[in-house]
């Protein structure tokens, strides 16, 4: 699904050159989730927007369901963003006075499918992220920071995308609530089939995917099967 060759991205600022990614490579399969991980600095959340199609490498080659993105139109892009990918931020982003069926269907209203068929589809996602009807026509601000993050997991889910982006989605979240988030995360994994890629400074959070990749100052340091992953039942 996911290749990445030889991924470089150099920021210049005047005269500065600053490398946050050298020479990155790998290759994420369908099906699979996969944790980058970092501290501050290492360059993950460059990689998660180059990953994400909401930026261009300085140079190399990435591939998403075998497109080189560097070949596709700026309307190509905005499709895929659309259509292939559904991100999951740590802020949740959710509209706070709209109702929490409201926020879900909220792609579906732009991608213009029918009052009828949004509404079921947004229904499934909320069932699918564990999220019982009770709270369905609650404001989003109304909910727990838990329950808001699983509206905007089962938001990005409403498209059917390809693959599922998630930007250190516990940082707002208490440890509990955080292991709850993961769950769902697992659980979308191993049920429904979902590709995960979950950028992460965290390494209990990296923990519950199946496959840790460590970045640092920009390069690749470890890229391996996760033996001591954690599985929330």
């Amino acid at each position: 699904m996911i290749t990445a060759k030889n991924i470089t991205k150099i920021y210049k600022t005047g005269v500065i050159e600053t490398h946050a990614l050298r020479n990155v490579s790998f290759a994420v399969e369908e099906g699979e989730f996969v944790a980058i991980m970092g501290p501050s600095g290492s360059g993950k959340s460059t990689l998660m927007h180059i990953i994400g199609v909401l930026d261009n490498p300085t140079s190399g080659e990435y591939f998403l369901d075998g497109k080189n993105i560097s070949k596709l139109s700026e309307k190509d892009l905005a499709d895929i963003r659309k259509d292939k990918i559904g991100f999951v931020f740590q802020s949740f982003n959710l509209l706070p006075r709209a109702t929490v069926l409201r926020n879900v269907m909220l792609p579906l209203v732009y991608a213009n499918v029918d009052k009828e068929e949004r509404r079921k589809i947004a229904e499934k996602a909320l069932l699918d992220v564990g999220l019982s009807e009770d709270h369905w026509l609650h404001r989003s601000n109304e909910i727990s920071g838990g329950q808001m993050q699983r509206v905007a997991i089962a938001r990005a889910l409403v498209n059917n995308p390809s693959l599922i982006l998630a930007d250190e989605p516990t940082g707002n979240l208490d440890t509990q609530t955080g292991e709850m988030v993961m769950k769902t995360f697992q659980q979308l994994n191993i049920k429904e089939k979902h590709t995960i890629v979950l950028i992460t400074h965290d390494q209990n959070v990296a923990n519950h995917a199946k496959r840790i990749i460590e970045i640092r100052d920009g390069v690749i340091q470890k890229d391996q099967k996760n033996k001591k992953q954690i599985i929330i039942k």
